[in-house]
């Protein structure tokens, strides 16, 4: 008996992934207030960007234009239904709805935009899935507040969870919390993630003290954050159901399969040790409702007071998400052993596999590895996943006749999309994928259009020029046959 490779479930939610500050441009538009990414420039792979407390004079910022998706959206949207899109990820820029984050009435000319996005949506048939905080926090939060370590932004994030669940509960059904939660586990998260502001200029990831070891106030700073976020998200999650029943909605964290660099014992322990932290930790805490014991050596060991607040643990049990969902790019291997080189790949570090092929971006190329996590993932929460971001990275070239030819990407996600029907085939509940950057847009890595990842080229370049004009690449037609046969035409 022949086997079927790709078996996917009539009602799988194929789709696409983007976000407003990387997509959405007009900065300052219709009473849209600075986020954090307003406030951060432009790079390369081999320059890092920066962030800045003011807008600096001849600085490039790229979410102050982006692919302008703020003018563009319902063309955009109608090439994604064009595609077959039956769900989009996309985020709402809560400053745009809050413009400093802390007021007590929202800005309408915000709220309206939004409606007529996801109107647009479901005029060409697709769920809009959205995401409520994707590294977009009112600038004036991080400012006046010092960003998620200050318990009282907790209500702010609340107030505006429950302003859009009411002002769109007919529009929207799938909400996810904070994107990429777990990389205020590590240091690459502290601004972006946390919203706390490092020296004027500095590098991004690196904070303040580019290149020396965290202070034990800052590590505890970080931690307070990430757990104001459990409680934020459990909130939302509660507030959600009660607003309506047919609300669902999930975490989103940045999964990376981890292997041990090699076979010995210490290389293992260190595995799970970085598999635990990385991909488990938050994962627990939102879709058990509580801190798993593993952590407690380590919070001991590095000194970490989590600021439990009376009604804290009750809070988290209550405020368990519907399903889980991650993004996917690359794995990772470890190692205790300090001369081995370590190398980056979407926030996480780790050392480059001896075995498997890297991105133009040096991020490694692992589509076995989102079957293995797939499985790891169901094997622990056992109820549905959704993979919201994944995809390839690259530099396309525009032909002299207008075309984009794009095998290696056609290539990249034919592979990934085979291991996931492999992992739907092992018995994981998977409903759903959203490539991202289904249409090109600025990378939150290097602050680059130059790294695309669309299925639509958008005519826009680094150095401020291009028409905006949007291109199909080759890629565009072959997701539009993989969607229409349900993943059988690969």
């Amino acid at each position: 008996m022949k086997q079927e490779t790709t078996i996917f479930p009539e009602n799988f939610l194929w789709g696409g992934a983007i976000a407003a500050n990387q997509v959405e441009g007009a900065w300052r538009e219709d009473g849209k207030g600075d986020s954090i990414a307003d406030h951060i420039t432009a790079g390369t792979k081999t320059s890092p960007r920066r962030f800045t407390r003011e807008i600096r004079e001849g600085e490039r910022y790229p979410s102050h234009e982006a692919v302008d998706f703020y003018h563009h959206y319902k063309e955009d949207i109608a090439l994604f239904g064009e595609m077959g899109f039956r769900v989009l990820r996309l985020s709402i820029a809560w400053s745009r709805i809050f413009p400093q984050g802390d007021e007590e009435q929202p800005n309408q000319a915000g709220l309206e935009f939004y409606h007529k996005v996801f109107d647009e949506c479901h005029k060409h048939g697709i769920e809009p899935l959205v995401t409520l905080s994707h590294y977009e926090m009112p600038y004036h939060l991080c400012e006046q507040y010092g960003g998620w370590r200050d318990r009282r932004v907790i209500t702010f994030f609340v107030r505006y969870c429950e302003t859009v669940f009411r002002e769109y509960k007919d529009q929207v059904h799938m909400w996810l919390t904070f994107n990429e939660m777990n990389t205020l586990v590590s240091r690459f998260g502290t601004l972006l993630g946390a919203g706390i502001l490092p020296e004027d200029g500095a590098d991004m990831f690196n904070m303040s003290r580019a290149g020396q070891p965290e202070t034990p106030e800052e590590l505890n700073e970080r931690f307070a954050a990430l757990h104001h976020q459990f409680v934020a998200s459990a909130k939302a999650v509660a507030l959600a159901h009660e607003i309506h029943p047919k609300h669902r909605v999930g975490c989103m964290l940045s999964a990376a399969g981890v292997y041990p660099y090699t076979c010995s014992p210490e290389d293992m322990m260190e595995m799970q040790h970085q598999m635990r932290k990385s991909n488990w930790f938050c994962g627990d805490v939102c879709v058990k409702g509580e801190y798993p014991y593993y952590m407690n050596r380590f919070f001991r060991e590095k000194g970490i007071r989590i600021p439990m607040e009376p009604g804290d643990e009750e809070i988290l049990k209550k405020g368990c998400v519907d399903f889980f969902s991650f993004s996917y790019y690359t794995s990772r291997c470890v190692t205790v052993d300090e001369k081995v080189t370590m190398s980056a790949g979407n926030m996480m570090l780790g050392v480059p596999n001896p075995y498997l092929n890297a991105s133009e971006w040096g991020w490694i190329i692992d589509p076995k590895g989102l079957r293995y996590l797939l499985n790891a993932i169901y094997d622990r929460y056992e109820i549905p996943i959704m993979l919201v971001e994944n995809g390839l990275g690259a530099t396309d070239e525009l032909t002299e006749d207008g075309q984009i030819h794009d095998p290696y990407r056609i290539a990249y996600l034919r592979e990934h999309i085979r291991q996931m029907a492999e992992a739907i085939q092992d018995g994981v509940e998977l409903i759903g994928y959203t490539p991202w950057g289904c249409i090109d847009l600025v990378s939150a890595s290097t602050g680059e259009l130059k790294k695309r990842y669309g299925f639509i080229y958008v005519d826009r370049h680094d150095d401020g020029t291009g028409t905006n004009r949007r291109i199909r690449k080759d890629s565009f037609d072959w997701y539009r046959k993989c969607i229409a046969s349900n993943g059988r035409e690969l």
